[in-house]
């Protein structure tokens, strides 16, 4: 009786659920308000800068600005520090050099004008994805009221990062690859900003055999390239290969704290597995998660439920993903629930969908203090769900 209560979620129902949402996204509302409101001088109630992580972004942007190499780490130091000082504290700048153009503007904005900018531009990106996400399903709903509710979303606006703009890339990238493939394309070139969260796209690309959106992929991300190299010198990629082992170290030895990861590496590293056998069963993860996005994808058109799949299964696929990433869920949650509402649902998927949900909101909480990680667990439910619903759909059609 226990397990059943779990496993068809039926006390979860419609009315019960948008009590959920407005509770939570009053909760995300009055964090918000109140990190504002108490902070003095942008520094909040415990010392740090408001937006934390978009200092190292917006660093790099006056950098790149002033003629500097973002990618020496002494230099980035004292470029941070010039602004902002707390004791022990230094966001590194790790990214590749197809993400300094999104970075250079943001050097011609004092601080807290380019956070703004940078959080409202990505985030209206987002929520562009997403509302075109729920018209490809059907789905009506307040949208606004959803996102401000999705616990991943204030982790993001808090901390100031690239979150929305993966997310967005991604998301819009895979649902257009059917109805437009050219476009398709480019967003998804362009996601190489972030390029461990695209490990299953070629994947499902090539197997679907999607040639216009691998050609308009490979030459997006080969024109961001070369467009850093001639605005910021060729010399930036070895820069940046240079560094790679250090933010490859900097994962590997939980200095940016495995509580605050996601990923199944993560996971195992924080219950003590050693780092060569956690690795090692990341890698089994990522190797099968791709052989079934492969199986899935044969011969088939990108539809939204494949799109879906890729989704769910790219934070399970790379051993670096956090908390404010799972804004990319919003999309393999909206497939479900628009399918588990259209056709009714699945065992195990209400509770699944609530539990990716509002898994963010506890996922850092409960791996830092007990630690239990909760999120990898999470997200291996959800692509089982998503993949279950896909093979469905491929035996109908």
């Amino acid at each position: 009786m226990g397990w059943d209560v779990l496993r068809t979620a039926q006390w979860l129902g419609e009315s019960r659920a948008r009590g959920y949402v407005l509770v939570l996204a009053l909760v995300n509302l009055a964090t918000i308000a109140i990190l504002v409101l108490t902070a003095k001088d942008g520094i909040d109630r415990n010392g740090f800068l408001i937006g934390t992580d978009f200092i190292s972004f917006w660093t790099s942007g006056r950098m790149l600005v002033a003629g500097a190499n973002v990618y020496d780490t002494l230099a980035h130091v004292a470029a941070q520090r010039e602004f902002y000082t707390l004791p022990g504290e230094y966001t590194a700048f790790f990214y590749p050099p197809n993400f300094l153009p999104f970075v250079w503007p943001l050097g011609f904005l004092p601080y807290f004008p380019a956070l703004a900018a940078w959080l409202v531009l990505t985030g209206a990106a987002w929520l562009a994805a997403v509302r075109a996400w729920f018209a490809a399903l059907g789905l009506k709903g307040p949208e606004l009221v959803l996102m401000a509710a999705f616990p991943p979303v204030i982790v993001t606006l808090t901390h100031g990062q690239t979150a929305f703009l993966v997310a967005a890339l991604l998301g819009g990238g895979l649902l257009l690859t059917a109805r437009r493939p050219w476009l398709a394309g480019v967003l998804i070139g362009l996601a190489t900003i972030k390029p461990q969260f695209g490990l299953l796209v070629p994947v499902a690309l090539l197997a679907s055999g999607q040639w216009r959106v691998i050609i308009a992929a490979g030459a997006a991300a080969l024109a961001l390239a070369g467009l850093a190299a001639l605005a910021f010198g060729p010399q930036v990629w070895a820069d940046w290969l240079a560094i790679t082992q250090a933010a490859s170290s900097a994962a590997d030895s939980g200095t940016i704290g495995f509580g605050k990861m996601v990923s199944v590496f993560a996971g195992l590293r924080l219950a003590g597995v050693p780092s060569a056998a956690a690795m090692a069963v990341q890698a089994a993860v990522t190797l099968t998660l791709a052989a079934l996005v492969a199986q899935a994808s044969w011969r088939r058109p990108i539809s939204p439920g494949l799109a879906a799949l890729v989704l769910a299964g790219a934070p399970l696929a790379t051993p670096f993903v956090l908390d404010y990433d799972m804004v990319l869920t919003a999309f393999p949650l909206a497939y479900l629930f628009a399918r588990g509402r259209a056709e009714g649902f699945d065992d195990w998927e209400r509770i699944t969908i609530l539990g990716v949900f509002a898994g963010a909101a506890f996922a850092r909480p409960l791996a830092t203090t007990i630690p239990v990680p909760i999120m990898p667990l999470l997200l291996i439910a959800l692509f089982v769900v998503v993949r279950r619903r896909v093979r469905a759909e491929g035996a109908a059609a």
